[in-house]
């Protein structure tokens, strides 16, 4: 069986290795005096015992101090935790100081008997050093978690600008707006009032993408306003070829999503799957459970297709997920359809809490 030294801080036992050695020194000198640094045969074999019992006590309240995190890991606990943990730590080095003071007396090369002052001042001496060590690697821990917290954010504001841009990239091509432009021309001189429609959703299209802030989330209402003017450009361009279904509960419609979450997956399904009139391709959009999104589309693979360029908007957002401390987005592939469970996200408040 394999035992895992605990790691509070990640900075644990090289604080260990700094302190080890004046501790050993320091306790030693209170148990055996003046003695202690002038016997050789005192000296050797008390240092190495002391450490050794010093590394164990170290271990132990590493893993007291994992159990009360554990326990209590919000920071607003914080204080409560350092208190337990000073608390078992004084006691712990009590225990420790026992019997080192009457470990002693064994070895009767020592000649040493219990020295009750030495006793009480290795006992202040080491519950002074209990709280600043605890404070020290407390520290440690909270200016680790602040720098993968920083770093995290900085993955997320990279992921957003990657979603954005491959969003934009995806509808901003040459390719789509040759498609947009031609249907418009042919709107134009066929219906100029279809024309006119077709050109403000084309217009809230745009826009929504091409916004300039920096929003991390939208409400599934705002982005399923932008959904309909997006499928509105993709019916009049593959017309009854595309059948998209929108079940959405009104109690979901305040919750939250990451902007174009909708519109990479249905991307993804369009540009990865070939579509006709006679086989239409089917995705169907549904609120599930009041905690995320069902979107499921028929399979009807093309023969030639770019899926690497499509899966990647979808790692995209799962990684996004993943950096937000949501859950985490679920791909089911079947033979005839493929379903994306998309969570749905309450507030902004709790979404970075660890």
């Amino acid at each position: 069986m394999k035992i895992r030294l605990p790691q509070y801080s990640g900075k644990d036992y090289f604080v260990l290795a700094i302190v080890i050695l004046p501790l050993t020194l320091a306790i030693n000198s209170l148990i055996f005096g003046g003695r202690y640094f002038i016997h050789v045969g005192i000296f050797m074999p008390a240092t190495i015992l002391t450490s050794l019992w010093l590394a164990l006590e170290f271990v132990l309240c590493g893993f007291i101090a994992e159990s009360l995190k554990r326990r209590m890991p919000r920071g607003s606990d914080t204080p409560r935790r350092l208190f337990y943990m000073i608390l078992a730590f004084v006691a712990m080095s009590g225990l420790f100081l026992i019997i080192a003071f009457n470990g002693y007396e064994v070895f009767r090369s020592f000649n040493y008997s219990f020295n009750l002052n030495g006793f009480v001042w290795a006992y202040v001496f080491m519950s002074i050093m209990n709280i600043f060590l605890t404070l020290l690697i407390e520290g440690i821990h909270r200016y680790n978690s602040w720098r993968d917290n920083l770093k995290e954010t900085e993955q997320l504001r990279k992921a957003i600008m990657q979603s954005q841009l491959l969003g934009l990239k995806s509808q901003v091509n040459p390719h789509f707006l040759f498609n947009s432009l031609n249907t418009l021309s042919s709107l134009i001189e066929e219906d100029e009032v279809a024309a006119e429609g077709f050109l403000n959703e084309m217009t809230k299209v745009y826009r929504y993408m091409l916004r300039g802030d920096d929003e991390q989330l939208v409400t599934l209402r705002t982005e399923l306003r932008f959904i309909e003017s997006y499928l509105f450009l993709l019916n009049k361009r593959f017309g009854s070829s595309l059948q998209v279904t929108l079940e959405i509960a009104a109690v979901d419609l305040d919750k939250l999503v990451p902007p174009l979450s909708l519109q990479v997956i249905i991307e993804n399904a369009f540009s990865q799957n070939s579509m006709t009139r006679t086989e239409p391709l089917h995705i169907r959009i549904q609120s599930q459970d009041g905690s995320q999104l069902l979107v499921c589309n028929s399979r009807q693979p093309k023969m030639v297709s770019n899926v690497i360029d499509f899966e990647t908007g979808l790692d995209n957002l799962v990684t996004k997920y993943r950096l937000l401390n949501s859950s985490e987005v679920v791909i089911r592939d079947e033979i005839k359809q493929r379903c994306i469970y998309l969570p749905l996200i309450e507030n902004k408040e709790v979404l970075y809490e660890k």
